[in-house]
């Protein structure tokens, strides 16, 4: 009875099982320690089910092919392309917008990267999986890190300005253009259309001086109020 259960088939199925567990853990535990709304448990989901679903591709059907192979055509790859365009679904869920800001992207793309994985340990390509998990990992980790030392290199600042009309914004920009510094977001909200505020995200140079910019904003007859957030 055992050994009916735990057949070759059965063991190999359970060992890739396990590997895209492994793999897909890895990726979601970077993710879960830098706090991102998906982590370990919904990667190791994506992987296991997309891996099982491979192997339901690849061995699901063989009895009902050893009856009918004759009359039936048998296509491995249909079940995973759904998987692969099916988990967009999932990775949208973690995109957060707010304003001009888009929170979320990467860890929608290490989702559907994970699922691939999955599907590739599934069908046996060990050695791409692995080197995909590294690639992957080492992607989130080291240039999550570089964005950060970029960022700490560079002087940003957010700026909360109220205007008395969206039509003295130009100005405000004529102003700005005269200093060392780069737009990186613009919101505005007209809400109210008598108290339009604009929400500027900058990066200042080193030649500029940020009391002196602040100074220079307030200066400008349409600007009603400056406040850095």
């Amino acid at each position: 009875m055992i050994n009916a259960i735990f057949d070759q088939e059965f063991i190999l199925m359970s060992s890739r099982i396990i590997i895209a567990l492994v793999l897909s853990g890895l990726i979601g535990f970077e993710r879960e320690m830098n706090k991102h709304s998906a982590g370990f448990r919904t990667h190791i989901l994506v992987g296991v089910s997309s891996c099982s679903m491979m192997l339901l591709s690849l061995y699901g059907f063989t009895e009902y092919l050893d009856n009918y192979g004759d009359a039936v055509r048998f296509d491995p790859a249909r079940v995973p392309s759904y998987v692969i365009s099916g988990i967009g679904f999932l990775g949208a869920g973690t995109i957060i917008v707010n304003g001009m800001t888009v929170r979320g992207l990467t860890t929608a793309a290490s989702i559907w990267a994970v699922a691939g994985l999955g599907l590739v340990v599934g069908a046996g390509m060990y050695k791409v999986a692995v080197l995909s998990t590294i690639i992957i990992l080492l992607s989130l980790i080291f240039l999550n890190n570089f964005e950060r030392i970029l960022a700490k290199n560079a002087q940003r600042s957010i700026f909360q300005i109220s205007i008395r009309s969206i039509m003295d914004i130009e100005k405000l920009f004529v102003k700005l253009n005269q200093f060392d510094l780069k737009i990186k977001q613009v919101e505005i909200n007209n809400d109210n259309e008598f108290d339009p505020v604009i929400q500027l995200k900058i990066e200042i140079g080193k030649s500029t001086n940020k009391a002196t910019l602040y100074h220079q904003i307030l200066d400008i007859e349409e600007v009603k109020q400056v406040k850095e957030l």
